[in-house]
């Protein structure tokens, strides 16, 4: 951004106090350092916050196990931001949740960092250091089967996606040890594991050099495989056929679905470049992170001040599309990235960038405070906005950001008025200029075809214009015009069962307390 978009910018923040209104906001409070990971939408357009915490409080019967550790903590929100359940799974010491994957059964995969033995809610002996710990649970939270990996060495958990074949990939970091099991190439090193859908370990594969490798995001691609994005400090050795172009690169991997290497492509420039996350485009793939490189190296974007965000398009072969480089002044750190897709899923039509800027010397205006940035599909920049929501507190950093397929946009990070005592700040947004670009439809099925359960998605705007709160009427008829199901609805996305239909065609319908109405077909296979 040149020096002289000052004015254009002050121009944008005028103009995004009109387009923007905070839907809800959820303060969760805390007065220990608590962690935030990730926000994880679910397929019913509701929310798992996902972190880290040290409980305050626990019930009289559990005191004799106390735990002072830090535990993985969930908290489930609805569609309108109310507390649907609290969990936490403990081990007798530190417990830190990396990543959470929403599942296609409706529940949860919970991926961490354990440094705790079997005990309280830990069902497996520690394998050594610490471990990765992996929790299933259902759309209630409760446990359904759990796994701990690892060797005498540390590993660290990082990611994890679901499969087409309803399995998972995980993957994590590891220091390197000469009596591991896993066989690293450097000081620290990356570990994929493919699971099946009840957690056995179908494959895995080491990737590094001989420095320092680690793993920071994975996506899901269309052919079943992975994405793996690596923050890399290592030559061309041990199992990296890239050379490094400075002090910190990002290094891109592609597996197959049985978890086999397809390609790799590294990019950087003299400097320290650190990847943070991925996106899938209709075109291949978008690698975003922060650079302090000047243009050498592969980088051909320049460094404006401090810590700019690298945006990066790859094919699926992951050779350069484009690449582009933007600046809020001082440390700028990207933490999320989502791509609005066509309704066809056949384009791109825009990218949301959202993150934070970290002082360094000089505090500027908007430091420590979430922000949003768009850019059309070649990355040129259309706007960009600073989110304070109702509240605002010396230091927010945003942890994760979502868009949802209504338009609505939601951002979840730490607030706090002194380090050391963050709360889980959780801001619903409604924007216009978003809003604009979604291609909705009236009603939408999936999965359609159809097993044991379907979710309705109703595309209507939710807001009635005269007061009222928006309700709909869900009916499930059979071919014959028999009526089989009736509900009401205040959500725009609804769970219905199909366990007992019979293999066959069905007609929703949807009608709205505007007398709008819609339906579409089911099959039930």
């Amino acid at each position: 951004m040149k020096k002289n978009y000052l004015s254009a910018l002050m121009m944008c923040t005028i103009l995004s106090v009109s387009a923007q209104e905070v839907v809800w906001q959820k303060d969760i409070k805390s007065s220990t350092q608590d962690f935030l990971s990730q926000v994880t939408t679910t397929i019913d357009q509701q929310y798992l916050i996902s972190g880290s915490s040290i409980q305050t409080s626990k019930q009289q019967s559990t005191e004799n196990k106390q735990n002072n550790g830090y535990d993985f903590h969930l908290v489930k929100l609805n569609q309108q931001g109310e507390e649907v359940w609290e969990k936490y799974f403990s081990g007798s010491n530190h417990d830190f949740l990396s990543a959470t994957v929403a599942t296609q059964e409706g529940g949860f995969l919970l991926a961490g960092t354990s440094y705790s033995g079997k005990g309280l809610d830990k069902k497996e002996e520690s394998k050594g250091g610490s471990d990765i710990w992996l929790v299933r649970i259902n759309e209630f939270g409760d446990e359904m089967w759990q796994k701990t990996i690892g060797s005498n060495t540390d590993e660290e958990a990082k990611a994890v996606v679901q499969t087409t074949d309803l399995g998972f990939f995980v993957a994590g970091s590891f220091v390197s040890a000469q009596d591991s099991q896993y066989k690293g190439f450097g000081s620290k090193d990356v570990l994929v594991i493919r699971l099946d859908k009840n957690g056995g370990i179908a494959s895995q594969i080491v990737l590094g050099g001989k420095g320092l490798d680690e793993v920071e995001k994975m996506i899901p691609t269309k052919d079943g495989g992975v994405l793996v994005g690596i923050y890399s400090r290592s030559g061309m050795n041990g199992s990296k056929k890239t050379e490094n172009f400075g002090e910190g690169d990002y290094w891109i991997i592609k597996l197959n679905k049985d978890g086999k290497l397809e390609w790799e492509k590294n990019f950087g420039g003299k400097g320290d470049d650190h990847l943070r996350t991925l996106s899938l485009t209709s075109t291949g793939y978008l690698v975003g992170g922060e650079s302090r490189s000047e243009r050498s190296g592969n980088k051909t974007s320049g460094l404006e001040e401090g810590t700019d965000i690298w945006l990066i398009s790859i094919n699926e072969k992951g050779e350069e599309i484009w690449q582009q480089s933007y600046n809020f002044k001082n440390r700028d750190v990207l933490m999320g990235m989502s791509v609005i897709h066509s309704a066809d899923d056949k384009s791109s039509k825009g990218i949301l960038l959202g993150g934070y800027t970290q002082a360094e010397g000089r505090i500027e205006a908007d430091d420590e405070t979430f922000w949003m940035l768009y850019l059309n599909s070649e990355g040129k920049e259309e706007w960009r906005k600073h989110v304070k929501g109702e509240s605002r507190k010396r230091e927010e950093r945003l942890s994760d950001i979502k868009l949802n397929r209504d338009g609505s946009i939601i951002l979840a990070g730490t607030s706090a008025e002194e380090l050391g005592k963050e709360n889980w700040k959780i801001v619903k947004l409604g924007d216009k200029q978003i809003d604009q670009l979604i291609e909705k439809q009236n009603i939408r099925i999936y999965p359609n075809p159809v097993s044991d359960y379907a979710y309705v998605e109703i595309g209507f705007d939710p807001s009635t214009g005269s007061g009222q709160v928006f309700e709909a009427e869900i009916n499930l008829f059979d071919m014959s015009g028999r009526q089989l199901q009736s509900l009401k609805t205040k959500n725009n996305v609804t769970k219905i069962n199909t366990q007992n239909l019979i293999q066959g065609a069905y007609l929703v319908t949807i009608k709205t307390n505007e007398n709008k109405t819609a339906n579409a077909k089911l099959i039930k296979k």
